[in-house]
């Protein structure tokens, strides 16, 4: 290699992550929705208690061309099958497919004709994460129907590689003090600080005690009988002084 040749091990996790993203949308989008869906901007957000979510015509382009987002949380990605990252992405797409053909509930609300089409896609809304639960509402999860559309492509898709190549690994506490990341969203405690954690699931209540820099997941509060799709827990914010 001469002084001015450039390095020849050069890795582009940027462009092996957004390829991956756009090439699993655009398969969901011919074989679950018949190609309708006119196209977004897919991009990766951390936000709090959510595996992903949509926005309708949230970027514009010099030109006045508009579109919408899809955004998922890679907070999630190692904790869970690839199957379930790409429900997550099919899930999002059926909001972005009422916004365009339908007509989306007010806010948050999951409304019936978002159901009825995700059940058509092979998604099973259910708002505890379980089979049975309602199929409507604020917060909905959803499983996957055994046999479904959906089903069906993920097995398609298996043989050519469902995973998004990168995932984000657990953040360890190391500073000695408490500190705010520059977005004011992340606290970093003292490492081996013992803290309590709370399940994020608003309806839930779960808690346990561990290490700071943990990432637990609940599945579940059995004493209240509480169940739900696995949820980040996290560490109970300090009462103040």
């Amino acid at each position: 290699m001469t002084e001015n040749s450039p390095p020849t091990n050069i890795i582009k996790p940027t462009k092996e992550t957004y390829d991956r993203l756009q090439y699993l949308y655009d398969y969901l989008n011919r074989h679950l929705f018949d190609g309708e869906l006119p196209g977004c901007l897919l991009t990766l957000q951390r936000r709090k208690r959510t595996y992903g979510f949509f926005s309708r015509n949230r970027f514009t382009r010099q030109d006045g061309e508009r579109t919408d987002e899809i955004a998922l949380n890679p907070a999630h990605f190692k904790g869970r099958s690839s199957e379930e990252v790409l429900a997550t992405l099919a899930h999002e797409m059926v909001h972005q497919w009422q916004h365009h053909y339908g007509k989306s509930g007010r806010g948050s609300y999951h409304n019936r004709q978002w159901a009825e089409k995700m059940k058509s896609i092979g998604l099973q809304p259910t708002d505890t994460g379980e089979e049975g639960g309602k199929e409507t509402g604020e917060r909905v999860f959803h499983s996957i129907i055994p046999g479904g559309l959906f089903d069906k492509a993920a097995t398609r898709l298996s043989s050519k590689g469902l995973e998004v190549h990168w995932v984000e690994l657990p953040q360890h506490a190391k500073p000695s003090r408490k500190l705010r990341d520059s977005e004011g969203d992340e606290e970093i405690t003292r490492s081996g600080e013992r803290l309590k954690y709370v399940c994020t699931f608003s309806q839930c209540g779960q808690s346990l005690r561990g290490c700071s820099g943990q990432l637990p997941l609940c599945q579940g509060n059995h004493q209240k009988g509480t169940q739900h799709e696995p949820a980040l827990m996290e560490p109970e914010p300090s009462s103040p002084a």
